[in-house]
Parts: structure tokens; sequence; C-alpha cells
């Protein structure tokens, strides 16, 4: 394990981290061509891809000194073909004749914002969000759900900036030993799947009281990005 290069890549996360949010809300106000929320959204969005993606690269070359060669990171969709069972159930002939003389067309595009390849392999799924509530949690689960069946994904990881999801997601302890609360638990439990939530920021998300505000701004710490390259380490080891 390379420490130095993965001291210094954490700074640079929160180097990026902090001029982004810091900077945002300034550029969005500036903005013509896009309305300010969506300038926020979207600088937000991005910045959690890039830090996923920069968190991996790390965990696989410095913390596990593996080829750098051998990683890839795409968002590339999944074909998701339309359930067979629930044509043959369709009670408009029309419909299901339509269906079946066109079964080609009716596919679903699902993915998540990064997946993570190894030796051309699909072995991981990062969704990346600013914060993230239940209702955006159903959806997530939805889309784990069909990578599991039709990708072979086992590992599915979100990771946000901050939580909205109840509970103690923000108290940014380990994640075997977070409990969550009832409401994530129970839509968790309707689906066959595993995700590891990965919260960075501590506290829970408030509507308004936005980090790219000056006085609302949250510390991104080394801690808590350390704690996220980690997790990847101890994720990705298993790739010889």
């Amino acid at each position: 394990m390379n420490n130095l290069m993965i001291d210094k890549g954490i700074e640079d996360i929160i180097r990026k981290y902090n001029e982004l949010v810091k900077g945002i809300d300034s550029k969005a106000e500036s903005s013509i061509s896009r309305a300010y929320g969506g300038v926020i959204r979207a600088g937000k969005g991005k910045l959690v891809e890039s830090m996923a993606r920069q968190m991996v690269r790390i965990a696989w070359e410095y913390g596990l000194d593996r080829d750098i060669s051998r990683l890839e990171m795409n968002a590339k969709k999944i074909k998701v073909p339309i359930n067979q069972k629930y044509v043959n159930n369709l009670k408009e002939n029309n419909v299901k004749q339509y269906i079946s003389s066109n079964i080609e067309k009716f596919y679903y595009n699902a993915g998540t914002d990064v997946h993570v390849y190894i030796d051309n392999v699909f072995v991981m799924a990062i969704e990346c969000k600013a914060y993230t509530e239940n209702a955006m949690l159903k959806r997530i689960l939805v889309d784990a759900e069909l990578l599991k069946k039709y990708a072979n994904i086992k590992k599915y990881v979100l990771l946000q900036l901050e939580s909205q999801l109840g509970g103690d997601y923000c108290e940014l302890k380990d994640i075997d030993s977070t409990i969550g609360s009832p409401s994530t638990r129970t839509l968790l439990s309707y689906f066959d799947v595993n995700i590891d939530i990965i919260t960075l920021l501590k506290g829970e998300r408030k509507v308004d009281r936005p980090i790219h505000r000056k006085e609302f701004f949250k510390e991104l710490t080394y801690d808590s990005v350390k704690k996220a390259i980690l997790f990847f380490i101890e994720e990705l080891r298993e790739f010889k």
C-alpha cells in the first residue's frame, strides 16, 4: 500500500470538493443558459461521480498495488429485455400481439453513474448522489435488482455527499454498524440485493440549509474520504 500517494489523492479530492461547493453558488447565479437549481444539481452530481472514480482508482492502484491498465470505469447501460411472462399474461390481445411482433424494441437500459470493470468484467456498480431520500432509494433498488439479474452484479454501492434517509447514515459510522432508519431498512428488505451506503458528510441533509451556501458549508474530512477508499480497497481485494 502506497500511503503517500493515497494521502495525496485524498487531499486532491478534498481540494476539488472545496473548490466546487464553495464556488458553485456564484457560478449558478451568473449562469445565463441554465436555471440556478439546474447548475447546482448538475455540479454536485458530477462532483460525486468524479470522487467515486478517483476513489476507486486510488484504491486499486495505490491501495492494492494493481495494474491500472486492468481497471476501466464507464456508464454503459445494460439492456434488460421485457419480461416474457408479463407479455404472456396481457389481457389486451392487440397489445400483446404488437409487443410480441416487436419484442426486440421492448427493453430498459439499466445502469448507474459508475460501472467498474476489472479485466473487462463488470464487477461493481456505483450510484452517485449529492443526497438520497427514500423515494430516490426505491428507484436505486430497482436498478440494483435488474443489474444483479442481467449483469450478475453482486457489489452495488450508493455513494452520497449527504443523507436524507433518516436514521444514522449521516453519522459516518462503519457501514457494517449502521442501523439506518426503519423506512430505509424496510425498503431494503423487499429486494434481494445488497447495497452498501457510504455517506461522506456528517449531519442529515436539511432542505433549507444547502451546503453550497457559505453559512451552511460542510467540511469534507480526511477521515471520511479515507474510510471510503478503504472500503473500496476491501471490495476490490479479491481481484488478484
